[in-house]
């Protein structure tokens, strides 16, 4: 449920927020939108539990823009704050193979 009334305060991690601004404009707005959705205590319809964590209240966000993807990484198992952990561009996979 979305609280209007009310917005936990929103920490950055280490080098998060440096990272966010290095993405596009786009992608920026993207992890912005769903930050502000989890600050009011609601979930983007963009944001999933990322795998591997349980029930500890770790959520991705994945942008794909301009041929690229990029995650957004916060925890909102805290009930007072919002954490954004980390922010990235995926490196493609594509195209990369072992010499022979």
């Amino acid at each position: 449920m979305i609280n209007k009334d009310y917005e936990k305060p929103l920490f950055w991690i280490g080098s998060s927020l440096n990272d966010l601004k290095d993405c596009p404009d786009e992608v920026q707005d993207f992890v912005g939108y769903a930050l502000h959705w989890a600050q009011r205590g609601g979930k983007s319809p963009d944001a999933k539990p990322l795998q591997g964590f349980g029930n500890a209240g770790v959520i991705e966000i994945v942008d794909d823009f301009d041929g690229n993807t990029y995650r957004a990484v916060y925890t909102v198992r805290f009930p007072k704050a919002v954490y954004a952990l980390h922010v990235f561009q995926k490196k493609s996979r594509k195209g990369i193979a072992t010499p022979k």
